[in-house]
């Protein structure tokens, strides 16, 4: 699928994985030629961090870096995973806190230092003036109860992969927070697309979280950025909208975010 040029934003993707391979320029052309030209690098841990900042040095007018403890990497030694983060942070220009959140699917043990972890990064946020890019799996309410713990003018981001329902995206919205559509948007029985006719679109933002959840016709196949024309034309679809709107508009809204 190619389109007329205009500029789409992919607000979460780990492209980085492939640095220093062929594969990511390869990649990077492929979203080049379709119009796919900012894009949101959240590492996932401390070691991380440099593969997200080689990508930005290779690609620093098209990429972007996030940084955060997300809530899989949180173990024993989160304290110190956070302080070689934090360091990171001070070292380099950053445009988010993230992926940061709670994840109840892989481990449930963690969950009381993954929300110790969330607030010590809310709190990086929040004195840099920087918004968070949340990731939740199966922890909506433990969410929710930890930003309404947190809320105040400066608590602002992204709730990444949003899946939820429309209640679960209304209370997002309430609390400072646009959603972040991806792959799962074009799966038909995902029920995202009712959801989102009740949504206006000025809350949400595209993203793709390659290399995982490719979106229709991909699906169960290894995702990329530039796949994010399919989740693009879906939601315009959605919204009964052009692509070019969809683009940006959701490109607006995520230049209004992160400030770039």
């Amino acid at each position: 699928m190619s389109i007329t040029p205009f500029t789409i934003t992919d607000t979460h993707t780990h492209i980085y994985y492939n640095v220093h391979t062929e594969k990511l320029h390869q990649q990077l052309q492929r979203c080049f030629e379709n119009s796919v030209k900012r894009l949101f690098l959240p590492n996932v841990d401390a070691d991380s961090v440099s593969q997200v900042m080689d990508t930005v040095k290779l690609y620093p007018d098209n990429c972007f870096p996030m940084l955060g403890l997300h809530p899989c990497s949180v173990k024993n030694n989160y304290r110190e995973e956070l302080d070689r983060i934090e360091k990171a942070i001070n070292e380099h220009k950053i445009y988010a806190i993230g992926e940061i959140g709670l994840d109840l699917y892989w481990d449930k043990s963690t969950l009381e230092i993954q929300k110790e972890a969330f607030r010590i990064q809310v709190g990086w946020a929040k004195s840099l003036g920087l918004p968070i890019n949340i990731h939740c799996r199966e922890a909506f309410d433990e969410l929710f109860e930890l930003l309404h713990e947190l809320k105040d003018e400066k608590l602002f981001g992204i709730l990444h992969c949003f899946t939820g329902n429309l209640e679960q995206a209304i209370q997002a919205i309430e609390s400072g927070f646009a959603l972040g559509i991806g792959g799962v948007v074009t799966y038909k029985k995902s029920g995202l697309d009712t959801v989102l006719k009740e949504i206006p679109i000025d809350h949400i933002v595209l993203e793709t979280d390659a290399p995982y959840l490719a979106p229709t016709p991909f699906r169960g196949k290894e995702n990329e950025s530039s796949y994010i024309v399919h989740i693009a034309q879906k939601v315009a679809d959605i919204y009964q909208l052009d692509i070019l709107d969809i683009a940006n508009i959701t490109t607006a809204n995520s230049k209004r975010i992160f400030r770039i």
